[in-house]
């Protein structure tokens, strides 16, 4: 079973919930799908979708802990990267 973190800060206006308030999920069957990298290689941030949560965890350490966003978090994510909010340049 993932283990999930979470904060209460906002962001993209969406209040976070936090982990405690988050049910346990169970990820171990999840279909974790991975983007492409430029040279057509799997990325390493692979998502799936959990009952009703989106997970994301780091595909080089499977057993890692997991993120998991609510509809609300997943989506304000979405925008922000959108948005170029987490460009580094």
């Amino acid at each position: 079973m993932a283990t999930e973190t979470g904060t209460s800060s906002t962001a993209g206006g969406v209040e976070a919930v936090p982990a405690q308030r988050k049910p346990q999920l169970d990820t171990s069957k999840a279909e974790w799908l991975s983007a492409k990298q430029g040279d057509g290689s799997p990325g390493d941030v692979q998502i799936a979708f959990v009952e009703g949560y989106t997970v994301m965890r780091d595909g080089r350490f499977p057993d890692g802990p997991v993120l998991v966003f609510t509809p609300e978090e997943w989506r304000a994510f979405v925008l922000g990267a959108q948005d170029g909010e987490f460009d580094l340049t």
